[in-house]
């Protein structure tokens, strides 16, 4: 086995946290280890994301420039002549460090995981795929309504007679990113709601009752996850997270009344 996927191998933790104590040079020793690995991947990742890059940058670049209203003139310039290339680098990095995010995850669980117990663990294990489901899904319906945003900002663009459009594509870029990854941080709304009742510092009885004031803080922060702050990218992001919020609500309902948490997979004793 390569020494870089030595790290993936399971291994059988005892419930005690403590049979697992090691020193604090011991701990750096550990964490030095996974971090080269980590390291050693995305240098790797970010080589295949330079060959990756275009095939995603054209399809973007596609849905700004058609974006554009009928008689407007338009055109991706850039700033510089080192431009193309380190917009290309950029991108290639943040490309490769997704791919390499699994890897990742992996070194840090296995990191922490001798100094949990069983009872802590499952709960973690559980909600991972579904937060990894769930940040998938908010960057996938993100980029659906990305050209419908992209085509609502242009539309401004006829109110200026003879204006032109020059896109910084360093602008465009940055401003996709922001935008997958606040859907895709505000999509984790359920896994919030569920890991708060389970805890105890939220109930069904209370959601009921505040419903409404969690319905404005849910658009209020969708407000300030979007980049732009405009009406239309709030509502976009607000709409979904209402409706996952309520349907969280009503899965804390089910699990209250008829699925009640085992207790071998409560946190709290």
């Amino acid at each position: 086995m390569l020494p870089i996927l030595t790290g993936l191998a399971k291994r059988n933790l005892p419930d005690n946290p403590d049979e697992f104590r090691l020193s604090l040079v011991e701990h750096l020793e550990e964490l030095r280890t996974r971090l080269m690995r980590c390291l050693a991947v995305v240098a790797v990742t970010w080589i295949i994301g330079w060959y990756v890059q275009p095939s995603l940058y054209v399809p973007l670049e596609k849905i700004v420039m058609s974006a554009v209203p009928k008689g407007v003139d338009s055109k991706v310039v850039f700033g510089s002549i080192t431009d193309p290339f380190m917009l290309r680098m950029n991108n290639s990095f943040v490309i490769g460090l997704i791919i390499a995010s699994p890897f990742i995850l992996l070194q840090l669980w296995g990191f922490i995981t001798p100094g949990l117990k069983e009872k802590e663990r499952k709960p973690f294990q559980l909600a991972a795929p579904i937060c990894i489901g769930l940040f998938a899904l908010g960057t996938f319906f993100c980029w659906l309504i990305l050209p419908s945003a992209y085509t609502w900002f242009a539309s401004y663009l006829t109110d200026f007679n003879g204006a032109a459009l020059f896109q910084n594509p360093n602008v465009m870029i940055s401003f996709c990113m922001k935008m997958l990854l606040a859907f895709g941080v505000g999509f984790q709304l359920p896994v919030v709601v569920f890991v708060l009742y389970r805890f105890g510092v939220i109930t069904p009885a209370a959601l009921n009752k505040h419903w409404r004031h969690a319905t404005v803080f849910i658009f209020i922060a969708a407000s300030i996850l979007t980049p732009s702050n405009d009406i239309f990218s709030m509502l976009m992001m607000a709409i979904p997270l209402t409706i996952l919020f309520f349907g969280s609500v009503l899965a804390i309902k089910v699990s209250a009344s008829r699925l009640p948490w085992p207790d071998e997979l409560a946190v709290l004793d």
